[in-house]
């Protein structure tokens, strides 16, 4: 499968929106597009499964490693695959640029156009002329206008680009196409859905046919080991305040085991299983609803029991103690993990992080070494006897560098981890 990848010159400049409308229009041509998002992002993707129906593929090759970031794409289907970027084409640590080059994928750059014409194409060039500084093996081969007007406007972006940078269309400067945010980023695909009209509008004056024809295929990777399947359960929680995970994660989990879901924030009783995965999300936005609903006090005993639990930040949350939201209300948790946790007004980490695993856990073995990606606004008071499972060798993590609290066979951690870390293949052997 073909694809590109749209980067922006910053973050803000409508990264997303450009994406979802390409997407549209190539839905629109009668094309099957296959969505994807650089970098370790849980929200931008769920826009694009609400466009697609189907989950975009996350690419980090921190997170996965280079082969795992080219077997997670090629993990996808249809026609061709449209990687949105993430902050600036050159930012961060495992940059946009980064995941392009590992792909081997042609660069289209969103630049915001509602007021530039020559400066547009003077963006592009200076990106496109940038790779060689950065010391990044990539192709920016053109410019996607974000908030241009058609007529004069246009014509002036695209006669001003050079020779080497193709014009491939705008997104119009239309009402309707502003996605929510909140703390952690936008809402939620299926909370914040654009219009379809607004976006077949959004979609009209993409350059499709010109995109498909700097579309290029990544290499193959080499195929990962099958796991052989346990013939374990593990219960995954699955509603508003448990939303983060990655498709891989679920993918590799059923690929190991039988997986069933349960809604915390609606009460359901724990099913029948041999482990639970509680991945992260927003429970800081349902703590009343989760404090009542009985499905974390239930989840308190069993673990209390020995049944190994699994919580990633907004997990790690649920576990523990209390959880005091923005409003300074403190609701009851699971009570598992020794810890009560206070959200803050602005975020506490934002970074890929490195973990080292002090002894054997549930997700690695003594001395292994674990990469992740951390993204909060709380902290978390933990008692004097907490017992930690990693020490952080690159990050925040939980308290004094180290993450990963845990009791019982429970562990909790801020750290959000990816199928082809092998973390899940340990969870599940561990059962």
């Amino acid at each position: 499968m073909n694809g590109i990848v749209l980067a922006g010159t910053s973050s803000g400049v409508g990264k997303t929106v450009a994406t979802l409308a390409v997407l549209r229009a190539l839905q629109r041509t009668g094309r099957d597009p296959q969505p994807a998002k650089a970098g370790p992002d849980f929200i931008d993707p769920s826009h694009h499964a609400a466009v697609c129906e189907k989950p975009s593929r996350t690419l980090d090759p921190w997170l996965a490693g280079e082969e795992g970031c080219r077997r997670n794409y090629h993990r996808g289907s249809g026609d061709i695959c449209v990687v949105e970027g993430m902050m600036g084409l050159y930012d961060g640590t495992n940059s946009t640029a980064a995941v392009a080059e590992t792909l081997e994928l042609p660069v289209v750059l969103v630049v915001d156009a509602k007021a530039g014409m020559e400066s547009v194409a003077a963006q592009g060039l200076g990106f496109r002329e940038y790779a060689t500084e950065a010391d990044r093996d990539i192709d920016v081969v053109g410019v996607l206008a974000n908030r241009a007007h058609g007529g004069r406007h246009e014509a002036g972006i695209r006669d001003a680009l050079p020779d080497s940078l193709s014009y491939f269309g705008r997104v119009p400067p239309l009402g309707g196409l502003e996605i929510p945010d909140r703390h952690l980023g936008l809402h939620m695909g299926r909370e914040a859905p654009i219009d379809v009209e607004t976006l077949d509008a959004a979609s009209e004056e993409i350059a499709v046919e010109e995109l498909l024809e700097v579309a290029t295929e990544p290499p193959r990777p080499e195929p990962r080991p099958p796991g052989t399947d346990t013939g374990k359960t593990v219960a995954v929680a699955d509603d508003a305040a448990f939303c983060f995970r990655y498709p891989a994660s679920l993918e590799r989990l059923r690929e190991r085991a039988e997986v069933v879901t349960f809604s915390p924030v609606a009460g359901d009783s724990l099913p029948d299983c041999d482990g639970v995965y509680l991945p992260g999300g927003y429970p800081e936005l349902h703590g009343a609803e989760l404090a009542a609903g009985g499905t974390l006090a239930e989840l308190g005993a069993r673990a209390a029991e020995g049944v190994p639990v699994l919580g990633e930040c907004g997990g790690l949350m649920a576990l523990s103690e209390t959880l005091t939201d923005t409003d300074g209300d403190t609701h009851a948790m699971a009570g598992v993990l020794p810890a009560d946790v206070t959200m803050c007004e602005r975020y506490q980490a934002l970074d890929h992080v490195e973990l080292v695993a002090r002894g054997d856990t549930l997700t690695a073995s003594g001395g292994e070494q674990l990469r992740g990606h951390e993204f909060h606004y709380s902290t978390a008071e933990v008692a004097d006897d907490a017992d930690f499972a990693f020490e952080v060798k690159r990050g925040d993590g939980i308290a004094g560098a180290k993450d990963g609290l845990t009791e019982y066979r429970a562990l909790g951690t801020y750290a959000h981890v990816h199928a082809d870390s092998g973390a899940f293949d340990a969870f599940v052997d561990s059962l």
